[in-house]
């Protein structure tokens, strides 16, 4: 009896690390969902501050649409603003072959449209600022920290995602990451860097229960 229940523990133990393994050739080194070369998600018509509804469709004509996922709360996230603004001014004409975006999907009161709306004013965002109540678009590209950053390519796959740079004192930086990544896709070749850690505060998902 005992030697039949050990049998059976050891085949659900490698059942369940066999599973586990399939799931993480999905995905990236540190992004549970995606991996570099993967068809990036796409979304529905989402709100921004600026009144506006913008979807995955809305930059259909751009080679280059960078993703950051944002938001007020996370000390992290304001202290790359300023940065993110750059970035963003410098593909900002309309012509530019690149779009720069930034989403929120946190659902905490300083995190709600409104807040956003005042946030963006403050700091003068030139880029979309979006927000998904449904979190939904943060699910689906696996985001999980805030900032995180995703590069994707006129045909909509996934070049770069993780940090900006490698460092989070701006004085500090070495190395720009998404702008490198940009830069590459603009000329049709593949970044040297592909994937980072992203470093910042948890993306606060909703909790759903179990169903007993």
């Amino acid at each position: 009896m005992m030697t039949a229940l050990r049998r059976l523990i050891s085949l659900l133990t490698i059942l369940i690390f066999v599973s586990a393994g399939n799931t993480n050739l999905s995905a990236g080194k540190y992004n549970p969902v995606l991996n570099v070369g993967d068809q990036a998600p796409t979304w529905e018509k989402l709100p921004a501050t600026d009144g506006k509804m913008f979807s995955s469709n809305t930059f259909k004509e751009k080679q280059v649409l960078v993703i950051a996922f944002m938001c007020n709360s996370c000390p992290y996230a304001v202290d790359y603003e300023e940065r993110l603004n750059r970035l963003a001014q410098k593909y900002s004409a309309k012509e530019s072959p690149v779009a720069v975006i930034a989403v929120n999907v946190n659902l905490v009161p300083a995190d709600s449209l409104e807040k956003m709306k005042e946030q963006a004013k403050k700091k003068k965002f030139v880029f979309p600022y979006l927000f998904d109540a449904s979190q939904k678009i943060g699910q689906n590209f696996g985001a999980t920290r805030t900032p995180e950053f995703f590069v994707l390519n006129k045909d909509r796959k996934v070049i770069y995602m993780g940090a900006m740079d490698d460092a989070t004192d701006a004085s500090k930086v070495k190395r720009d990451y998404v702008s490198l990544a940009i830069d590459a896709t603009l000329k049709g070749k593949q970044p040297e860097i592909s994937e980072t850690i992203a470093i910042g505060c948890n993306v606060r998902y909703k909790r759903i229960r179990r169903k007993k």
